[in-house]
């Protein structure tokens, strides 16, 4: 099994796991969320189903539009409308990150149904954050140093200090697990070294496994919820949400030259997590509880894990790589453009937070 699928496997298994033990058996309850009379189980759970097929085709649409940008020749990876989408959907995670997952963690971390002590005497969410970023950082370089390492020794076992940027590709795809390569991938190979490549894959990796995350957090939220005056308005916003951060990943992914069967899982994974969280949420309503203390903690903490990875992502490996990089160090129009779509993008991501 392709170390990718491992990955996102065992990363679902882990976060199903830390769910179920946060069931509430006697957990403290609190009711502050459905004060105002706006309660109905019936109405809700038709939101919810409409929610799920919503969110799922967003997703969809999102994530796969970059991946269908080949056929156009000005969206190319190489090119400078590809750069603009590209800054564009950095500056979306970014905000995803500042404006819609670390507010999340805040509103439960500091909710009135902790207890005063420690929660609202210490910044967990902003401590948890920096915990996150720091372990990205040594996941990110710990990974790129070691599959490094493996490219050296098989290009020093075939005999020579360098291989062909072909020769590396196809080692690279060897040591991430995706056996299905097609002649694009090699062809498009050449315009990028062996390393770049690498870093490309670890990148859109690590995006997927911190989007991973915060999809199945919200999507639990939502399908606990019996409140339709809160699900009517997230179902649009969450709509636009998956679509846009679609686009970012998908950008990543397209840049990552995986094969088809590579680029399916990832698909699959981002565009099946909320779905699957609101249909979770759904099962465990009798037993779930989102304002039970346990279920706050747990949500806040994961939340708080997942801005933290997308904040360092977004600011590090997606902006802070492009804006440092030649292309857009060679040319100042070009850099200004990028600025400004970034600013357009998380301007219209924190606009969404009003509705979200």
């Amino acid at each position: 099994m392709a170390y990718s699928l491992r990955f996102s496997v065992i990363t679902t298994l882990v976060l199903l796991f830390i769910v179920v033990a946060a069931l509430p058996a006697a957990a403290k309850q609190c009711d502050a969320k459905f004060e105002g009379g706006c309660r109905d189980k019936a109405e809700s759970l038709k939101l919810k189903v409409i929610a799920i097929f919503c969110i799922l085709v967003s997703s969809v649409i999102g994530i796969s539009l970059p991946l269908f940008s080949r056929s156009v020749p000005k969206l190319q990876p190489d090119g400078d409308l590809f750069v603009l989408v590209k800054a564009l959907s950095s500056g979306v995670i970014l905000a995803t990150g500042y404006m819609h997952v670390m507010p999340d963690s805040f509103n439960d971390l500091t909710s009135g149904c902790l207890p005063e002590h420690p929660w609202r005497k210490f910044p967990f969410t902003t401590f948890i954050a920096m915990l996150s970023a720091i372990l990205t950082l040594v996941i990110d370089s710990f990974s790129i140093s070691f599959f490094k390492k493996k490219l050296a020794a098989a290009n020093t076992a075939n005999g020579s200090g360098t291989a062909s940027i072909e020769a590396g590709e196809r080692k690279e795809v060897e040591l991430f697990g995706d056996g299905d390569v097609h002649g694009h991938a090699i062809r498009d190979a050449k315009k990028v070294d062996a390393e770049q490549l690498l870093r490309y894959r670890v990148v859109a990796q690590m995006l997927e496994l911190g989007i991973v995350v915060h999809s199945v957090v919200i999507g639990l939220s939502l399908g606990a919820s019996v409140n339709p005056c809160t699900i009517r308005p997230l179902i649009a916003a969450l709509c636009f949400h998956q679509m846009f951060e679609g686009m970012g990943l998908g950008g990543c992914i397209l840049q990552a030259e995986y094969g088809m069967k590579m680029k399916a899982i990832l698909v699959f994974f981002f565009s099946t997590t909320t779905p699957f969280g609101i249909a979770l949420g759904i099962a465990l309503l009798n037993v779930y509880s989102d304002t039970s203390s346990t279920s706050l903690i747990v949500e806040g903490v994961l939340n708080a894990v997942s801005a933290g990875l997308l904040n360092y992502m977004a600011l590090v490996e997606l902006l802070g790589s492009d804006f440092m990089g030649p292309k857009l160090q060679g040319s100042t129009k070009l850099m200004v453009l990028a600025f400004l779509a970034v600013l357009l993008g998380a301007g219209g991501m924190s606009v969404m937070a009003i509705w979200a």
